[in-house]
């Protein structure tokens, strides 16, 4: 099996064939997570469709979050962490022991569920990754924010107070602000763990157009307790149950016609 090497992931054309098992861009196999010895993921397969909206939904405790902070080996930073299985991207594992993990975070950004902006200026939380990664003329970087806030729909509130706190910002633009740190970077992958759960519906609403933009151009993997953001927002839904995953298919089948009675049980809300 290929390996990932320690240079950027670079997506293929749109027009090239999609790598791995059921065209997935990110695969995951047989993965198994422990911390320590409590086993929390069990056998998890999947495949996650590149430039598509793929949702992680189930009731809380139920590994969602574990699997997501795994895909960018974020959980590598917690003592006495294990996993049996693999996770690739393109077709080449994340686990390569030559791997410069770092260069590998660059490549996947990351939105948490709570907005997490740095007690500096807009502008510079916006280039915050570009100059920790150096290299960056201040033209460059004038322009890679300029992108990332429109990318976030953010550009035409911040423009005219880049220099302003970003703590004075909302909450929901302060959340839009980190989505577009997080894209300032261009990464592949854009992760979103609960980003709407601490936000009011127009922000919630302002936050879900944005995710149906970025597919666009990144592949957004998503967990979130509203069933109903997950059937807005996704092309793919997994639910997941006790660390396993219960059943994964299109949107438009998990929330119509599921397979499994666990499935239908948790969309209808006879449990969880």
């Amino acid at each position: 099996m290929d390996q990932i090497t320690s240079k950027p992931i670079v997506s293929a054309p749109a027009e090239a064939p999609q790598t791995g098992r059921d065209s997935g861009y990110v695969s995951i196999r047989d993965y198994d997570f422990f911390y320590g010895k409590q086993q929390v993921l069990f056998s998890i397969s999947m495949d996650m469709p590149e430039r598509q909206v793929t949702a992680l939904i189930g009731p809380s405790g139920c590994g969602k979050s574990t699997l997501l902070r795994n895909i960018n080996r974020m959980n590598d930073l917690i003592d006495g962490i294990s996993h049996r299985g693999d996770i690739l991207i393109d077709g080449k594992t994340i686990y390569n022991p030559h791997i410069e993990v770092t260069s590998l975070r660059k490549r996947i950004g990351m939105v948490f569920q709570k907005s997490n902006p740095f007690p500096k200026s807009i502008y510079e939380n916006v280039v915050y990754g570009l100059r920790v990664a150096g290299g960056y003329t201040k033209s460059q970087l004038d322009q890679a924010c300029e992108e990332a806030l429109k990318s976030a729909a953010l550009w035409d509130e911040a423009k005219d107070r880049l220099t302003d706190s970003a703590l004075g910002l909302s909450g929901g633009q302060q959340q839009r602000l980190c989505i577009a740190r997080a894209v300032a970077i261009r990464p592949d992958i854009l992760l979103m763990d609960e980003p709407c759960s601490a936000l009011d519906p127009l922000a919630t609403s302002r936050i879900e157009e944005l995710i149906t933009e970025l597919k666009k151009d990144y592949t957004v993997v998503i967990v979130t307790h509203n069933m109903q953001q997950a059937a807005r927002v996704s092309d793919r839904t997994a639910f997941f149950y006790l660390g396993k995953l219960i059943e994964y298919d299109s949107t438009l089948t998990i929330f119509t016609t599921p397979k499994q009675k666990q499935t239908e049980d948790y969309i209808t809300g006879r449990f969880g």
